[in-house]
């Protein structure tokens, strides 16, 4: 029996305002829905149909939302789902992006940004080294670490070709397991301002959609390179803002893309790249639902994401090091390093990033020195 659409929409939207955190917390928010209260889905499909989204490339909390919404609601579900979690917190996102990025962004903003920039650094490191034991544990091959140095020196040394790396991993290490077990019948895993800036902008937002591996934060390195350093829609303070901006709203991560789009070619942009981005995820669900449980048992997508995924941690604990360009003030430094003990006592993104855009404000309001 299908849920009804305004029922769905009700639901996924207030998961789209709500979901503070990250993954992990929509992760829950969306089992005490359809598990817990509703008994929409049972326990083992929502817990197999998780693990199946970890194995996909894009914003696994994001596809894992809108499965279940199609699960309830059919195709239609899903769209409206989907569109719920995603829009509350995208239209938040493009609203900071017109304040921040206007030609007087206010001093009190900039602040926040400022702070919760700084503590965005160490909430990155935090990531990568979270993902980095999960990625890693049970391996005693020397491939994953190596994946993973090459990953983070990509980042640092090579910037928007991160990408390469992150394919190449995964297809050495698919090779590998290949040739190792000569399994060669494993299943492959299934306006406008600044209109020149709109291929640069539509390639870099597909790699975000498409090509992202090991979680939310791996979107840094792969945006990094070209909204900084390749085009320079951003300034790598803009940039580190971005960022932090991206965590403090609901919803996922992949907002930040919003961001960046929107510094490159104002509205249309960030309209474009959100569009772009979150397009394979809707792809995926709608596609492939179905082969949730086969492509969780395949070996070859198994192999696939045992290369990509330690490279995409590599990525995100390298993307520090350009991040910490965007810090022009020394007091950003004390934030970094306050926010750093902050996640070592509890280790929870949010409250790190709140307290470090607390500082930010309160520094603004005091007169002091923006970046």
């Amino acid at each position: 029996m299908l849920v009804s659409l305004p029922t769905v929409l009700r639901e996924w939207g207030r998961l789209g305002l709500i979901g503070f955190g990250g993954p992990p917390a929509h992760v829950l928010l969306l089992r005490e829905l359809v598990v817990e209260r509703h008994g929409w889905i049972d326990a083992k499909e929502f817990d197999d149909a998780n693990a199946a989204c970890q194995l996909l490339p894009g914003p696994a909390s994001t596809q894992l939302a809108i499965y279940c919404a199609q699960r309830v609601g059919g195709l239609p579900g899903a769209l409206v789902g989907g569109l719920g979690f995603i829009v509350p917190g995208l239209l938040l996102t493009m609203a900071i992006a017109a304040l921040v990025l206007g030609n007087q962004p206010p001093e009190w903003l900039l602040g926040i940004g400022a702070g919760a920039g700084a503590a965005v650094i160490a909430v990155v490191v935090h990531a990568g080294i979270v993902l980095g034991r999960s990625s890693l544990r049970g391996r005693r091959d020397v491939r994953g670490p190596a994946y993973l140095v090459a990953g983070l020196a990509a980042t640092v040394l090579a910037g928007p070709y991160v990408v390469v790396v992150l394919l190449a991993a995964g297809l050495l290490e698919l090779a590998w397991r290949w040739r190792a077990t000569t399994a060669a019948a494993h299943a492959w895993p299934l306006v406008i301002t600044g209109a020149a800036a709109l291929p640069g902008l539509a390639w870099m937002a597909a790699k975000v959609g498409a090509l992202s591996y090991g979680g939310g934060f791996v979107i840094i390195p792969l945006m990094q390179g070209d909204a900084v350093e390749r085009y320079g829609w951003m300034t790598a303070t803009e940039f580190v803002n971005a960022v932090a901006f991206g965590q403090l709203t609901p919803g996922p991560v992949t907002h930040t893309v919003a961001l960046v789009g929107w510094a490159a070619a104002g509205l249309g942009g960030a309209l474009l790249a959100s569009a772009i981005a979150f397009a394979p995820s809707f792809l995926i669900v709608a596609l492939g639902a179905e082969r949730f449980g086969r492509l969780r048992e395949s070996t070859a997508a198994r192999a696939f994401l045992d290369g990509a995924g330690p490279a995409a941690v590599g990525a995100i604990v390298g993307a520090a090091v350009p991040l910490l360009g965007g810090l022009g003030e020394a007091w950003q430094l004390a934030v970094l390093a306050g926010a750093a003990l902050l996640l070592v006592v509890r280790p929870a993104p949010l409250p790190a990033l709140a307290a470090g855009g607390a500082a930010g404000l309160a520094i603004a309001l005091a007169g002091g020195p923006l970046p």
